[in-house]
């Protein structure tokens, strides 16, 4: 067989995809070869599995976009030289070099932040390719006016919205699945990991910088998913997209006054909203009145501070509540003492609110043994039909928060639906898995409408 000599970088095409013409680095020092894609969705056509995907296959130019659709032969982890580890669609399609045409697989990538729109990987080229990397341009380069010609007829605006989720873990299902519900409504999502971005506090030109000193501008819309333990940046991040006229799915001040326990019941409590009998204090010397205050032991003490269940006690007796409010006063920490609802048995109500409505609702139930019944701590989540009252609870407490995306806990009691607690960033796999329902999905009309997008034009932004 004749190989076919190339340079370092060479032009080649795809077919099968619609791509007349790319410009490749040659690498072989990379074994997977790698094609930049945005608005990445895997679909079914004809019982099997298809991934459909935009290119923008000229480096610098997002005006020129090709639709493309492939075979989904895998998906596989790939670790780029930087060591960043990715998961990826593969695609198998015919790669036209020169005159040779042959089957290469690829793995579908935002590239855009490097040099190439194609990479060109060692298992693509074996026993095909020989590589003179001193040369470029072997088998010959098109002109600007040439490239304008070929594609004359892809250039158009993108379609969809440029959305942003700020977040910490990548990996968690929530931000996977925002991700990919985003990609599959035809936008172009990014992950902004918190601790990566920094900002500049200026009149005329503030700014959000990304690690590396990309300027983040031009986004559409941001999803603040913000970890109790960074709520002061992440809400500093939000504020500062806010001043670039940024719509935020959940505002930083929605964020910042749900994350504090006390000022958010007292919130609620402004608005109509029933929640157990709480006290706070500050002195140790009113905890024996604190204690009668909510109607005896067996009692709840909250941290302020906590999350997902931790930080929370339930004190069996007088004389133990005593010991753990103590404790935590010598330490110097806020606490909530709430009356103990014990008819709840161990279970609450999560409704999932989503621009107003209750988008779905879950039982949660508590571990034998144990009486908060968070997803993370062990309970497990059935679906239920939350009743009218606990519906309007839910809607009344995230209008109150002033939250666009809230999970609302409720827990029956004798005295009626009571409110547990509004959750501003609320997880996502337990409501998903149970309810079978498209959370994130819903996460991203909820933007959609605030652009007042339709079908017929997807990018008609009116705020």
């Amino acid at each position: 067989m004749n190989k076919v000599v190339v340079g370092s970088e060479e032009w080649c095409s795809f077919p099968e995809l619609g791509i007349p013409t790319i410009k490749a680095r040659v690498d072989s020092g990379a074994k997977t070869s790698a094609l930049h894609a945005i608005n990445i969705a895997p679909f079914i056509k004809n019982e099997s599995s298809w991934v459909k995907f935009d290119i923008n296959p000229i480096q610098n130019n997002s005006k020129t976009i090709i639709h493309c659709e492939a075979p989904l032969i895998d998906k596989r982890i790939v670790k780029s030289s930087s060591g960043f580890r990715e998961q990826r669609y593969v695609i198998q399609t015919n790669l036209k070099i020169g005159d040779a045409t042959w089957p290469i697989e690829v793995t579908l990538t935002n590239r855009d932040t490097m040099g190439f729109r194609m990479l060109l990987g060692r298992e693509a080229m074996s026993g095909r390719v020989l590589v003179d990397p001193e040369q470029q341009f072997l088998l010959g380069q098109p002109t600007n006016d040439s490239l304008k010609e070929i594609y004359k007829n892809s250039e158009k605006a993108p379609s969809g919205l440029r959305i942003g989720l700020l977040a910490s873990n990548p990996e968690l299902y929530s931000n996977k699945r925002i991700m990919e519900a985003g990609e599959m409504r035809g936008h172009e999502m990014h992950f902004l990991n918190i601790k990566e971005c920094y900002i500049k506090l200026d009149a005329k030109k503030p700014e959000i910088h990304y690690r590396g000193g990309k300027i983040l501008n031009e986004f559409d819309a941001i999803i603040p998913r913000i970890r109790p333990s960074i709520t002061f940046y992440g809400c500093a991040l939000t504020r500062q997209f806010e001043a670039l006229n940024v719509f935020c799915l959940n505002s930083s001040t929605a964020i910042t006054q749900s994350r504090d326990k006390l000022f958010s019941l007292q919130l609620l409590l402004h608005s109509g909203i029933g929640i157990p009998t709480t006290g706070f204090a500050n002195s140790p010397l009113d905890t024996d009145d604190l204690i009668k205050m909510v109607g005896g032991s067996p009692l709840i003490i909250k941290l302020l501070e906590g999350t997902q269940g931790k930080g929370v006690v339930l004190a069996e007796t007088k004389k133990a509540a005593e010991s753990v409010i103590n404790a935590f006063k010598s330490l110097n920490a806020n606490i909530l003492v709430q009356e103990f609802i014990k008819e709840a048995n161990g279970k609450d109500i999560r409704c999932f609110v989503i621009d107003g409505k209750v988008v779905a609702s879950i039982q949660r139930e508590a571990m034998p043994g144990e009486f908060r019944a968070n997803i993370h701590l062990g309970g497990t989540a059935s679906i239920i039909k939350a009743t009218s009252e606990e519906k309007k609870i839910a809607i009344k407490a995230a209008k109150a928060m002033d939250l666009k995306v809230a999970g609302v806990d409720i827990i029956r009691s004798t005295k009626g639906p009571l409110l547990l607690e509004v959750n501003s960033s609320p997880g996502l796999e337990g409501i998903e898995t149970a309810t079978n329902k498209d959370i994130a999905g819903e996460m991203i009309k909820a933007i959609e409408k605030n652009f007042k997008l339709d079908a017929a034009n997807p990018k008609s932004k009116e705020q």
